[in-house]
């Protein structure tokens, strides 16, 4: 089972580290794995959190002891792989 957590603050790993296909505001073809997404703010919160036009792939993704780590490193790390692990071939 994985525990469910709380984000961190000044992290945003699942906000950089995933590709997303879908549009974003601000980034309409969506982004490319890596690159932070521009709904990020100073904090590295998200500005759309709550609203509709967040993609779903975000809404649906949770924060979990498994995925985000000790750290921000870790959550990278983690974040990373599995995108590298699920990326089409």
């Amino acid at each position: 089972m994985v525990s469910v957590v709380e984000c961190r603050p000044d992290c945003g790993a699942c906000c950089t580290a995933p590709s997303i296909s879908s549009a974003i505001p601000g980034m309409p073809g969506g982004k490319p794995a890596g690159t932070p997404c521009v709904q990020l703010d100073e904090a590295k919160r998200c500005r759309i959190f709550g609203q509709p036009d967040r993609p779903s792939c975000c809404s649906g993704l949770q924060p979990s002891l498994e995925m985000c780590g000790q750290s921000r490193e870790e959550a990278m790390v983690w974040l990373t792989r599995l995108e590298r692990e699920t990326a089409p071939a």
